[in-house]
């Protein structure tokens, strides 16, 4: 077994905790919450802080100075990973489940996310593009690698 498949979110140091991230970006899409059923709901729409070509932030580091909503969480707040989606290998690990094959610690490969249909890239819009009266025109569903695999 892999420290990955082996080791509890809290036991992980700062360089596994990132490896676990397996870059789908995800998390950086616009999120709407039904106030009434608590039911999350994804858009095409992401922080303008999301580099659309290759899905990681380009202000990583004060992502959380420069975008408030941008939700920090750790190990700690595992049973908080209700608004990342399923897919997501924090989620995935919080619950004891193992990764996904497509996830770049399994495959070796960091293309793998797109080519399973996971990457946001190629399917989003930046915030940028989008009035905020607007955002729940571009809500998505998005299919899991294991409905696709049937």
């Amino acid at each position: 077994m892999n420290w990955w498949d082996e080791l509890p979110l809290e036991a992980l140091n700062e360089t596994q905790w990132e490896a676990l991230c397996d870059g789908c970006a995800r998390c950086c899409m616009i999120k709407l919450e039904d106030e009434d059923s608590g039911e999350i709901v994804y858009t095409t729409v992401v922080c303008r802080y999301l580099d659309m070509d290759c899905a990681r932030c380009t202000v990583y580091p004060e992502r959380h100075v420069r975008v408030p909503d941008c939700v920090p969480f750790g190990a700690a707040d595992a049973a908080d990973f209700h608004w990342l989606p399923d897919s997501c290998a924090y989620r995935k690990r919080a619950a004891g489940k193992p990764l996904d094959w497509w996830h770049p610690l399994n495959s070796g490969r960091p293309e793998s996310v797109q080519e399973a249909g996971i990457s946001v890239i190629g399917h989003v819009v930046s915030e940028d593009q989008v009035h905020e009266d607007d955002l729940e025109l571009h809500a998505v569903r998005w299919v899991s690698a294991e409905e696709v695999e049937g």
